[in-house]
C-alpha cells in the first residue's frame, strides 16, 4: 500500500508547477471590472426582442451582442471556479464563483425569449435569412438545429404546461440521489479482526483486495443495503422511465430512445447496431471470464471477483517531467505539429500540477474561448498519473485545436465526441508502453488495465444500455416495472453478458438499483460509442490520410452534429464497434501469451 505524504501548502509550490490564470484576467479587479459590464450588458438584452427577428442583419447583430455577454460570463465562472478549485478554503474565491453562478442565472432568463421567438418564425423567413445575410455564417449549424427541432415543438398553451411540469420532473433523480447519498447505511465488513467501514468511496477500493472473504462479505453487505429498499427504489426508478415516456408522447416522438437520441440528432441504428455487435463479440468476454478464473484459482467465479487485479500493483513510479516525456514520446503517432503545441502547452502556464492544501481532488480539462486550455492535475507519481495527464491534455488539445479553428458559436462540442481525443491519447500510450517496456511484470499490469477498460468502458455500458432499452420498451408497452420484473431483466443481461465461467449469483440483480446514470436515460451508451471511436481511430492512424482528418475532427469544434464529425475523422459507424471488440480480442490474447 502506498503511502503519501501531506499535501503543501499551495505557497510553497514551485511556480513553473502551476496554471496561469492572469491569462484570463490579470488580476481581481480586471475580473470586477468585466462584471460591471456584464451586468450593464444583461440590462440591456430584453430589450432585442422587439427587433431581433426583424431582419436577418438585426438577428446576426442580436446574436452577436447575446454571445458577447455569454462570453464575458464564461469567463468569469471560469475563471472564479478555477481560482476557488486551488484552494477551496478561500473565501474570496467561494465568493466570487457563487457571483458568477448568481449572475448566469439572470443571464438566462434575459436570454430566454431567443428560442421561442425563432420558433415562432416561417421556416422560410429563417432560410431566407440565412441565404440573405452572410453575417448569419456563425449562427447557421444553430438555427438548422432550431429547425429540425420545431416538428417537436407544441403550441404556446402546450409548451406552458409543460414548462410547468418542469419543477418535479426531476423529482425521481432527486429521490434517488437523497436516498442514496444520504439516508441509505451500510453496515460495516469485519474480516481478521479487522473492521472495514463500506461507502461508495470505498467499495471498489475494497473489491480491489487479494482477500477473497472480505470482497465476498463486502459484495453481500453493500447490495444488502440496495435489496432492503428495492421496492421504493424499483418505484422511483418506474416513475423516472413514466417521466420519460410523458415527454415522449407528448413532444409525438415515436419511443423514449428515439427522443433520447434527437438532440445530437443519433439514429436509433446506432444504439441498436452497438447492442448487436457487442452481443455477437461476446465471446471474447467469456474467454476473459475463463481466464480470470484460471488466473485467480478458484472453482467458481463470482461476480466479486471481477474487480481484484490479475497483476499485483506495480511499483514503477514517475516524476512530472519523466511522465510528460513519456507521454510525449506516446503520441508521436499525433504528428510534429501537435507534439510543439503540446510540449508548449506543458511549459506555458495550461497545467497545475502538484496536489496542495485545499486544492480540487481529481483531475479535468477547462478554459474559456480566445484563451488556451487549462488542466488541473494531482500528480503523485504513479502510472495512473501518466495516464491522466495522457487524457486530459486530450481534452485540452481538443479545445485548443477547436477554439482555434471555429467561430465562438461553435467552438464547443458535444458530450458524445468529447471522451475521443482523451481516448485516443491513452490508448497511444497504452501502445508505446507495450512496446517498449521490458519488465515483464509492468507490461501485464498495463495490458490488464487495457483490457478491463474494453470489459468495463463497452460491455458493461452497453449491458448498462440494453437494460435501459428494455424497461423503456416495457413501459411503452404498459408492462409494469417492480422490482422483481428489473431484478429479473438485470440478472438475465448479467449472466448472458458474462457467459458460463461466471456464478450465477442473485445478489447481482440488485446491481441496478445503484446506477445513478439511469436517471439521466439513453446516456451511458456514448461511453461505449466514445471508446470504440477511439479505438477505431488509433487502428487507422498509420493509413494515408487519416492523421489529417483526425486533425480536422479536433478542429471541428460543433460545427457539425457528432456522428457526422467522427464520419470525417474516418469513423464508420457500421462497423466501430467491430474493430473496438477484435482489439479486445488482440490485447486478451497478447495478455494470456505473457501468463
Amino acid at each position: 500500500m502506498k503511502t503519501w505524504e501531506a499535501p503543501r501548502k499551495r505557497a510553497d509550490i514551485e511556480e513553473q508547477y502551476k496554471w496561469k490564470l492572469e491569462d484570463i484576467y490579470a488580476s481581481d479587479a480586471e475580473w470586477e471590472k468585466e462584471y460591471e459590464e456584464l451586468s450593464d450588458a444583461i440590462s440591456k438584452l430584453p430589450a432585442l426582442e422587439g427587433n431581433l427577428a426583424s431582419s436577418g442583419q438585426k438577428l446576426a447583430a442580436g446574436l452577436k451582442e447575446i454571445d458577447e455577454a455569454g462570453h464575458k460570463l464564461e469567463r468569469l465562472y471560469v475563471y472564479a471556479r478555477m481560482r476557488r478549485d486551488e484552494d477551496n478554503a478561500n473565501p474570496t474565491y467561494q465568493a466570487l464563483t457563487d457571483r458568477a453562478t448568481s449572475i448566469s442565472v439572470r443571464y438566462s432568463a434575459a436570454v430566454s425569449f431567443v428560442s421561442p421567438l425563432l420558433l415562432s418564425l416561417d421556416e422560410s423567413v429563417l432560410r431566407g435569412y440565412l441565404e440573405g445575410c452572410p453575417e448569419l455564417s456563425d449562427y447557421a449549424f444553430m438555427i438548422e438545429d432550431l429547425l429540425r427541432s420545431k416538428q417537436h415543438v407544441l403550441s404556446a398553451g402546450e409548451e406552458k404546461l409543460l414548462s410547468l411540469a418542469g419543477d418535479f420532473s426531476g423529482g425521481a433523480k432527486d429521490i434517488f440521489t437523497m436516498l442514496d447519498n444520504a439516508d441509505m447505511k451500510f453496515a460495516s465488513v469485519e474480516q481478521n479482526g479487522t473492521t472495514h467501514s463500506l461507502s461508495h468511496a470505498s467499495y471498489i477500493g475494497l473489491m480491489q483486495s487479494a482477500d477473497r472473504e472480505l470482497r465476498k462479505k463486502v459484495f453481500e453487505t453493500y447490495y444488502q443495503s440496495y435489496k432492503d429498499e428495492i421496492n421504493t427504489i424499483a418505484a422511483t426508478y418506474a416513475t423516472n422511465v413514466k417521466k420519460d415516456l410523458f415527454y415522449t408522447r407528448a413532444r409525438n416522438f415515436g419511443t423514449c430512445l428515439e427522443r433520447a437520441l434527437f438532440g445530437d440528432n443519433v439514429p436509433v441504428a446506432v444504439y441498436e447496431k452497438l447492442l448487436e455487435t457487442v452481443h455477437q463479440n461476446l465471446p471474447i468476454l467469456h474467454r476473459y471470464m475463463e481466464l480470470r478464473k484460471k488466473v485467480l484459482g478458484v472453482e467458481e467465479l463470482h461476480m466479486y471477483d471481477i474487480y481484484t487485479p490479475l497483476v499485483s500493483e506495480v511499483e514503477a513510479s514517475y516524476s512530472y517531467e519523466e511522465a510528460k516525456d513519456l507521454v510525449l514520446k506516446g503520441l508521436e503517432a499525433l504528428g510534429g505539429e501537435y507534439l510543439e503545441i503540446l510540449k508548449g502547452a506543458f511549459e506555458e502556464g495550461w497545467v497545475d500540477v502538484y496536489e496542495n492544501q485545499g486544492k480540487s481532488s481529481g483531475a479535468y480539462s477547462w478554459g474559456v474561448y480566445g484563451v488556451h486550455p487549462y488542466v488541473l492535475l494531482n500528480h503523485r507519481g504513479d502510472l495512473d498519473s501518466v495516464f491522466t495527464i495522457a487524457h486530459e491534455m486530450g481534452h485540452a488539445m481538443h479545445t485548443y485545436y477547436s477554439n482555434a479553428a471555429q467561430p465562438y458559436p461553435t467552438s464547443g462540442y458535444a458530450i458524445f465526441v468529447a471522451e475521443v481525443a482523451s481516448t485516443v491519447n491513452e490508448i497511444l500510450l497504452t501502445k508505446y508502453l507495450l512496446k517498449t517496456v521490458t519488465d515483464k511484470k509492468l507490461k501485464k499490469y498495463i495490458l490488464n488495465h487495457y483490457i478491463d477498460q474494453f470489459r468495463t468502458t463497452v460491455v458493461r455500458q452497453a449491458m448498462f444500455a440494453e437494460f435501459e432499452k428494455i424497461s423503456h420498451e416495457m413501459a411503452e408497452k404498459g408492462e409494469p416495472l417492480t422490482a422483481s420484473s428489473l431484478c429479473k431483466v438485470y440478472g438475465d443481461l448479467n449472466a448472458e453478458y458474462h457467459g458460463p465461467a461466471m456464478a450465477k449469483d442473485e445478489t447481482i440483480s440488485y446491481e441496478w438499483a445503484r446506477i445513478p446514470h439511469f436517471y439521466n436515460a439513453f446516456y451511458v451508451y456514448k461511453y461505449a460509442t466514445g471508446f470504440s471511436s477511439a479505438s477505431a481511430i488509433v487502428a487507422g492512424l498509420d493509413q494515408p490520410g487519416n492523421l489529417e482528418k483526425y486533425k480536422d475532427f479536433l478542429k471541428s469544434g460543433g460545427s457539425d452534429y457528432p456522428i457526422a464529425l467522427l464520419e470525417k475523422a474516418g469513423v464508420d459507424f457500421a462497423h466501430v464497434v467491430e474493430v473496438c471488440m477484435q482489439e479486445f480480442a488482440r490485447a486478451l490474447s497478447e495478455f494470456e501469451a505473457l501468463l
